[in-house]
């Protein structure tokens, strides 16, 4: 890592978090070349990432979306963002909650959008170049938003896209539907018969361009349809 001039700003601190020990490593060395730049820990789960922000109190944590068992990336930013309870573990530092900057290979809506639903300053992916990634990491401590090329064509993509027209029964029955209810237990709730909720779900199908009830409870997540 290179030093800061004299009377020069602090570099701005990294917790590192990826279930990869090899990424993990190669993630190490590269940053320890960047200027302005100093890794406080790593950690490969995100319950570990919880307990050494606490501990570490870092500005930036660089996470992974898929962490292997126990909670997985978007779950960790939320509850870093948040300042949710992590494990009793006192914190050391300021108690200021950090920025999370992703860093990864998954590119879906679904991922990117919740993602950044859980609080994530920035959506980066692991091709980026070394410089990017630096970039990003400076502009996420100071709260500024850094995309991915792929990921802000994505995210406009979305915003242009017009959404579903549900009706509010439809919306209803979507609800239910998100909460894992199956047919019948939607019509007791609904007070409506099951063939009603049959012809109302194939109308949601149609509308949301789906063909199975978890894909249409995925892209109502992503275009904010459910409350």
């Amino acid at each position: 890592m290179t030093e800061p001039a004299a009377g020069g700003p602090a570099p701005v601190r990294i917790l590192v978090c990826d279930d990869h020990v090899v990424v993990r490593a190669g993630l190490l060395a590269l940053l320890d070349s960047a200027p302005g730049i100093e890794v406080v820990g790593e950690a490969g789960t995100g319950e570990e990432a919880l307990a050494l922000a606490a501990r570490l109190d870092p500005d930036v944590v660089l996470m992974d979306l898929q962490l292997g068992t126990g909670i997985d990336g978007v779950e960790t930013t939320r509850r870093l963002t948040t300042g949710a309870p992590t494990t009793g573990t006192p914190t050391a530092g300021t108690g200021r909650a950090p920025h999370v900057l992703v860093l990864t290979t998954y590119d879906t809506d679904a991922d990117i959008t919740r993602a950044i639903e859980a609080g994530a300053t920035g959506y980066l992916l692991k091709a980026e170049r070394p410089e990017e990634l630096f970039a990003a990491i400076h502009a996420a401590a100071r709260g500024r938003t850094a995309l991915s090329g792929p990921v802000a064509g994505r995210v406009m993509a979305n915003l242009r896209k017009p959404r579903p027209a549900l009706t509010d029964r439809e919306r209803d029955i979507l609800a239910q539907l998100a909460t894992g209810l199956g047919n019948r237990e939607i019509a007791r709730a609904l007070f409506i018969s099951e063939a009603t909720v049959k012809t109302h779900l194939r109308r949601i199908y149609d509308k949301l361009g789906v063909d199975t009830r978890a894909g249409a409870v995925a892209v109502a997540k992503e275009q904010r349809l459910l409350p």
